[in-house]
């Protein structure tokens, strides 16, 4: 038996029991109009949600979870350009409004809606009767198909969905991806914030190593005082998305370098009264350190070790003098 689309109304019977089979059951049967005017209104359904419609803009909000990191300028002319030109060629899909009859919800094509905002167009729309569940897998498969979302946007879906309560199980049926590579994703996706991300952007040309290894970074106070630096720095946010990551990324490796220490104090030397070395004085932050060599001194430091008692005293007497003058 075929499966049945993702996009196809989810029937949850009463009660929270098994989903229904094609052979319908007695309770579902009461549930259902009756007669001719059963099978017209089920016939209408169908069509309306078969059919491509047009609906204002206006009447459009927003669902699901936030897909795209930033828009990228260039496309989105690209695109609105295109629309202006050749109409919209692809429809968007939109599920009724769960709280405000009359209005419906994006489940995928915002940057379409977007481009016929600004150009003041209706926007042609297949219109789903979806639970949050099936607006999530819809979403997620259709975002699967598209090339032209990076690395950090998936993982970033993929942790949205983590924190909206959806299982890993969950998330990997709606990306198309495997258990381990959900991890993956999850790891990336969790160790950053949606804000943070906004600013830096898609980055198509990072992947998930490069991203990892900032997020190691990260975990350094200091790293993280950088990073904030470099994002508010002028200039920052007129980078391209790589170019923002890669300041980023530079920013945090940048070690907090100590100031050069000053060179130590060459020693100066004292000479006898013929010019012949003496002995080396060296005044340091730490005091002041007189030096003797015994190899040419000929026994004045013995002589001066055993008179420095007396020596001290006379010079301590003569500067406590003029001190006292001053």
């Amino acid at each position: 038996m075929a499966r049945k689309g993702i996009l196809e109304p989810r029937i949850t019977p009463l009660g929270g029991g098994p989903a229904p089979t094609d052979r319908k059951s007695a309770a579902e049967a009461r549930m259902m109009p009756r007669g001719a005017v059963g099978a017209l209104q089920s016939s209408l359904t169908k069509l309306q949600e078969n059919a491509v419609q047009e609906v204002e803009p206006a009447l459009i909000d927003d669902a699901g979870y936030e897909d795209r990191l930033g828009i990228n300028d260039e496309a989105q002319n690209q695109l609105k350009e295109s629309l202006q030109t050749y109409g919209q060629q692809v429809p968007v899909l939109l599920r009724p409004h769960p709280k405000n009859a009359g209005r419906f919800e994006i489940v995928y094509g915002r940057r379409r809606l977007r481009a016929l905002r600004d150009l003041g167009l209706k926007i042609k729309a297949m219109v789903r009767q979806l639970d949050d569940h099936a607006l999530v897998m819809a979403q997620g498969q259709e975002n699967t198909s598209r090339q032209d979302l990076s690395f950090v946007e998936k993982a970033s879906f993929a942790a949205q969905l983590q924190d909206g309560g959806y299982d890993r199980q969950t998330i990997a049926a709606a990306l198309s991806i495997d258990l381990p590579m959900v991890s993956r994703m999850l790891k990336v996706g969790t160790a950053f914030s949606l804000p943070f991300l906004r600013r830096i952007g898609s980055a198509p040309g990072i992947g998930r190593d490069r991203w990892m290894s900032l997020a190691k970074l990260l975990e350094e106070d200091a790293a993280q005082a950088r990073v904030e630096t470099a994002m508010d720095a002028p200039g920052f946010e007129a980078l391209d998305s790589d170019a923002r990551f890669e300041e980023v990324f530079g920013a945090a490796q940048r070690k907090t370098t100590a100031p050069a220490k000053a060179p130590a104090p060459r020693p100066r030397t004292l000479r006898t009264v013929d010019g012949a070395p003496l002995a080396e004085i060296r005044s340091t932050g730490r005091g002041l350190t007189l030096t003797v060599p015994s190899k040419t001194a000929n026994g004045f430091d013995r002589w001066l070790d055993g008179q420095a008692d007396e020596i001290m005293k006379e010079l301590h007497d003569r500067w406590q003098s003029t001190r006292s003058e001053d």
